[in-house]
């Protein structure tokens, strides 16, 4: 996923208001943007830190800078959560997922379970459907360990739950987390902070549900995704 026109560089001054941030042009000058990411964003909001936005000149705006990516850790990570799905629609395509290909359509956004819409339905050749919901990941406490998720989420909670149910109908289903940024070669879910989730996740892993963790490059040309990585399931709860 390339950017263009290209990024430009700021300074942080502080994310507010969930969608909202103040930060410094390099030449000084203040500008208010949006946040496309109303998540805790735990790490990602120090004061001061290098940012890259995104700028729009349609007359329906109310902001200009777009929030797309924060240097922290030493490295680009990119939080526009609306990404994660057009990362991992490239990485399908692209058969960066060999256990997700072979299928002869793609379709977006299918309604599916109870209430939910499904980021993916794979179907065709011969195969049965598979429903591939998509998370997008950026939190980071441990050196090299990339956690999902940061803070509390129901709506994630039931997704598995449905997609559990998919899977007990006799179709695949599928967790694929997106993770933005490169300096991490694993994923843990973070039952310390969503214990419910991580419960979910252990009863939906029971029932069939499969997941895939996808590494991104970060630059402030592209983010792409690179490679899979491990999911470490130390830690979480008992069935």
């Amino acid at each position: 996923m390339l950017f263009d026109p290209p990024l430009v560089r700021a300074t942080l001054v502080q994310r507010y208001k969930r969608f909202l941030f103040d930060a410094l042009l390099d030449d000084g000058t203040p500008v208010t943007g949006f946040c496309p990411n109303t998540g805790s964003m735990r790490g990602l909001t120090t004061p001061g830190s290098p940012i890259w936005m995104s700028v729009h000149d349609s007359p329906t705006r109310k902001y200009r800078h777009m929030l797309e990516m924060v240097e922290a850790d030493g490295t680009l990570v990119g939080i526009n959560a609306a990404f994660a799905n057009r990362i991992a629609e490239e990485a399908l395509v692209a058969g960066l997922v060999p256990d997700l290909g072979g299928y002869g359509r793609l379709r977006r956004e299918q309604r599916y379970g109870a209430r939910s819409r499904i980021d993916f339905l794979l179907s065709g050749s011969g195969r049965h459907n598979c429903y591939v919901e998509v998370k997008n990941v950026h939190f980071m406490r441990a050196l090299g360990l990339a956690e999902f998720p940061d803070t509390v989420t129901t709506r994630g909670a039931r997704h598995l739950e449905e997609l559990g149910d998919m899977a007990e109908a006799g179709h695949r289903a599928v967790m694929l987390y997106v993770v933005q940024r490169q300096d991490c070669d694993r994923l843990r879910l973070c039952s310390d902070l969503d214990p419910r989730y991580a419960a979910a996740f252990r009863r939906a892993a029971a029932r069939g549900v499969e997941a895939y963790v996808l590494r991104c490059r970060v630059t402030p040309q592209e983010i792409v995704a690179t490679d899979l990585i491990a999911m470490d399931e130390a830690g979480l709860p008992a069935l």
